[in-house]
Order: structure tokens, then sequence, then C-alpha cells
């Protein structure tokens, strides 16, 4: 990377306005924390706004004004394979999010950028109408983000049916399958279920408080431990 690329991209790291070490830093940028130092420095004797010290971290004292990052090729076909994935696997809202994220990224970049990106030849295909992607991925997204219960007809593996009340926490992509990650207040435990064997689903007003044991932390935690 060149040192100029290098330094831009360590003021994009530090606008998150949180601290960053030179540790962290160096492993991110894959250089030494000798070489962030220095670059620390300069940047300060520039005129960027840095703060922080050895030992605790870095950021910047205000937001600065910097024009749109420019990608390299690698970086632009990890977007479109990201984007593609989207519009077939994210459902109906992040499939227009990443649309519109991708009309963005063409606007800024240079024009031989561009012919790139739209001659890529990685895809993400998905055949035939799909509900559980298209309609209830986006139902259970926004009962996560606003902590609703929900209430599904789920059919298990074996054909027959069942109600269960749950808290839901996280939703889990498989390559041709979602889950969803809920704490089910029948079994007083967590339960995964497939987004496919979903037959009903009713969000409900009621909202339920993140307890300790109940969180997604606590189900990632317990996925380590098996």
């Amino acid at each position: 990377m060149r040192r100029a690329d290098r330094l831009f991209q360590l003021v994009q790291i530090l606008r998150n306005k949180r601290l960053v070490t030179a540790q962290a830093l160096a492993e991110r940028l894959e250089v030494s924390k000798r070489t962030i130092y220095r670059d620390i420095q300069d940047l300060s004797l520039s005129g960027v706004p840095v703060e922080g010290e050895t030992g605790v971290g870095y950021r910047l004292r205000y937001s600065l004004d910097i024009p749109p990052l420019m990608f390299n090729a690698n970086e632009l076909e990890a977007l479109v394979v990201a984007i593609r994935m989207l519009k077939a696997w994210g459902g109906s809202e992040l499939s227009a999010g990443a649309c519109s994220a991708l009309d963005k990224i063409q606007g800024v970049i240079p024009n031989e950028l561009r012919d790139h990106l739209e001659d890529s030849k990685l895809f993400v295909p998905r055949f035939g109408e799909r509900k559980d992607i298209d309609v209830t991925l986006d139902t259970c997204r926004h009962a996560i983000a606003k902590c609703h219960y929900i209430l599904i007809d789920y059919q298990r593996a074996d054909g027959t049916i069942t109600q269960r009340k749950v808290k839901s926490v996280g939703l889990f992509f498989w390559g041709n399958t979602w889950t969803l990650t809920a704490w089910c207040e029948l079994r007083n435990a967590f339960r995964a279920f497939r987004l496919d064997r979903i037959q009903q689903l009713q969000v409900l007003d009621q909202q339920f408080e993140e307890k300790t044991g109940q969180r997604l932390a606590d189900y990632i935690a317990l996925m380590k431990d098996c």
C-alpha cells in the first residue's frame, strides 16, 4: 500500500470518533506500531486534528470534510459481490438499500473503475420467489430492532405445526436458508427457527426487555462453548 493511501485510510479509521490503539491500527493496516506512531505524528504536523497518546489510543477531535474514498479493483469486486448477495438473499428492503448503495458508489468512482464494477463476473443467483426472504425476513428484522415479541406458527421437521411466542434476537444466513434465533417462551431456552418453515407470523405490540442470559451475545457465547 502506498504511504499516501495508508495515511488516507488511517484518517478514515480515526473518523469513527472512538479511541483506537496503535496496536489495532497497526494490525488493521498491516504495518508496525512504529510506523503508526510516525504516521500519526506526520498527520498532526500537517494539520489533521488527531488527539490521543501512546498506550491509550487516537481519534479525531472533530469531523473532517474529506473527499469520498476511492476504491481499488479488489475492494470494488468485494462490494459488488456483497450487493448482489443482498439483492438475491437479503429481503426486499435490504435489496433496495443495496441497489441504492451501488448507485452512490457508481456516482463517485472514476470511469475506468466503473467499467470494472459493471464487468464483474461474480454472481449470487437465486431462482424463484421466496416468501421467507422477500417478506418474513424484513418483518423479523424490524421486530428484532424494536424488541417486539413475535407469535409464529412453525412447521417442525416432522410436519407438525406448533405455535410459539418468542423474543427474536438475531438472524443467521446459512447459504440457502435463513434462521431466526429467539428466546422461546414455551421452552424457556434459545431456539432457531427456519424462516421457510414459518407458516404464519405476527409481530405483537408487546415489547420485551433484554435480560442477561436471553440476549444475542449470550446465544453466541453458548455456541462458542459447544
